[in-house]
This record gives structure tokens, sequence and C-alpha cells, in this order.
């Protein structure tokens, strides 16, 4: 299966999460509209529906690859 970048995703997932704090406070039309630009796209990388489990599966995809970057040390 094909992933996207550690550093993608995390991007992503950091401006999801940002805005859905702003959203919560401010309730704009732009904020909604940039947090579903966020969160379609994040969806269409993880090969998800929703925002949750696409959240969810990023994390998932980055402590992977943080785990084959740093081999266990015997």
């Amino acid at each position: 299966m094909i992933t996207a970048h550690p550093s993608l995703l995390r991007e992503l997932v950091e401006r999801c999460e940002t805005l859905r704090r702003r959203l919560a406070g401010d309730n704009s039309a732009e904020t909604a509209r940039r947090l579903e630009d966020a969160a379609y796209t994040l969806c269409v990388i993880t090969a998800t529906r929703q925002l949750d489990t696409a959240l969810f599966v990023a994390r998932q995809q980055m402590a992977e690859a943080m785990r084959q970057e740093q081999p266990l040390r015997q």
C-alpha cells in the first residue's frame, strides 16, 4: 500500500486539528470551508471517508514510519 510522506500527514493532521478548534470558537463560513478542504485532502490521502477515521489512520501511518526509521537496538 502506498502511503503519504509522514511530513505531509503531520501537516494535514495539525491543520485539521487547528481548524476544528478555530471553528468551535468562531463558527465562520471561511473556517468551515478550510476545514472541509483539509479534511477532504486527508481523507483522500488515507483512503477514508470521515475525518475522525482519516486522523486515526494518518497517526497510525506516522507512527509506523517512525518505527521503520528507528530500528530497535539490542
